[in-house]
């Protein structure tokens, strides 16, 4: 099933650069994919253009049946419902505690605080960080505050999870526990698109590869097919 679908997408800045380019893509419901590339070969304009961060100039997008391109402004959140997104700066607010961090993401739509709390308890279980639910931000390492981001992300039961460089701001032992959570949350059903410059996790996750350049697909390798060394 395509639960993720562009056709001739492209995309040009004010500036002039054209960041993609008549680009099709299929990913389908349950996938882990990476999105790999050089430093501006589109990689984050894409994953913004899913999210509606940034609106393609042709083409076509459909993630989960929702036509991106034609949403209005004021129905931009219907989309956003229906998918997580985790960044390289955790953007955790300073003042909550990992809880509060939590929660935060299912307040703003307005749930009780009985519906919210079992669903915080769960989220923080799956991410193993349950203990840490009255710790501040500040008393965490990176790797934490981290998947305290994934918490936040997935607390609405999202069906698509978009990570743009998740484990940029983590060494190496501390990257694969991200990534073990990840695929933990993937077995369960979630679709992931990852952006990421580290080739290491990308040879050890055996999962489907995007290689982009200048705005198009170059390579697309089926799960267990990518070696860095071949690009």
């Amino acid at each position: 099933m395509d639960f993720i679908r562009l056709r001739g997408v492209s995309k040009t800045y004010k500036t002039g650069v054209t960041a993609v380019y008549d680009l099709d893509l299929t990913i389908e419901k349950g996938e882990f994919v990476f999105i790999i590339g050089a430093t501006g070969c589109g990689k984050s304009t894409l994953i913004k253009m899913l999210y509606r961060e940034e609106k393609a100039d042709k083409g076509q997008i459909i993630v989960g049946g929702i036509d991106v391109n034609k949403l209005r402004n004021g129905k931009v959140y219907k989309l956003r419902r229906k998918l997580g997104v985790v960044f390289q700066d955790y953007k955790l607010l300073p003042k909550l505690t990992v809880y509060e961090n939590v929660a935060f993401a299912l307040e703003i739509f307005g749930l009780s605080k009985e519906e919210i709390h079992p669903k915080v308890i769960k989220a923080l279980e799956l991410v193993g960080l349950k203990s840490k639910a009255k710790s501040f931000p500040s008393q965490l390492s990176g790797g934490e505050q981290q998947r305290v981001a994934i918490a936040r992300a997935i607390i609405n039961g999202p069906k698509l999870l978009i990570c743009d460089e998740p484990t940029g701001n983590l060494d190496e032992a501390t990257s694969m526990e991200i990534m073990k959570v990840l695929d933990e949350i993937n077995k369960l059903g979630t679709t992931i698109i990852m952006v990421t410059h580290d080739t290491k996790i990308v040879d050890k996750m055996k999962k489907r590869v995007i290689l982009l350049d200048s705005g198009r697909v170059l390579k697309d390798y089926k799960e267990g097919t990518y070696k860095h060394e071949d690009v």
